[in-house]
């Protein structure tokens, strides 16, 4: 595992960034801090263990039934699950919560393709490279 970020000190689901937007909701069930979460019902959030449409980043871990911080727009340190190259958008998630690079996916502009956008997959991006799974990096969620 890489620390990619240069701040070794800070931990997974940490922020250094002094204008994050933070929104709190109820966790469903339990949060680890620096997981990716989905709104799983009206105003609560889980994990994400698969390709979700995720609002943000756990800043703190919860049980079920309890306040989650989670940070929605901003800088946040988060593990990956594969190779990502910086200016690439990000998502969550894999199996064991780690963020993905999102692909660009070909549209075929005059033929007979079908194709489906998913609009509100992209998390953020991502400020630094990684090059294999449990890589740490920087993010910007903008969500």
């Amino acid at each position: 595992m890489a620390d990619n970020t240069g701040k070794p000190w800070m931990s997974i689901g940490e922020t250094d960034d002094p204008k994050a937007l933070i929104e709190t909701f109820e966790a469903a069930t339990a949060i680890t801090k620096g997981d990716p979460v989905y709104l799983s019902a009206d105003d609560k959030v889980s994990p994400a263990t698969s390709a979700q449409d995720c609002i943000g980043i756990a800043l703190k871990s919860v049980s079920q039934g309890d306040p989650c911080p989670v940070l929605i727009r901003g800088r946040v340190k988060v593990k990956v699950g594969g190779a990502v190259t910086r200016g690439k958008a990000v998502y969550g998630a894999d199996s064991s919560k780690r963020l993905l690079q999102l692909t660009d996916q070909a549209v075929n502009e005059g033929g007979t393709a079908t194709y489906t956008i998913y609009y509100n997959r992209k998390l953020g991006t991502a400020l630094e490279s990684a090059s294999a799974a449990d890589d740490l990096i920087f993010i910007y969620v903008e969500k």
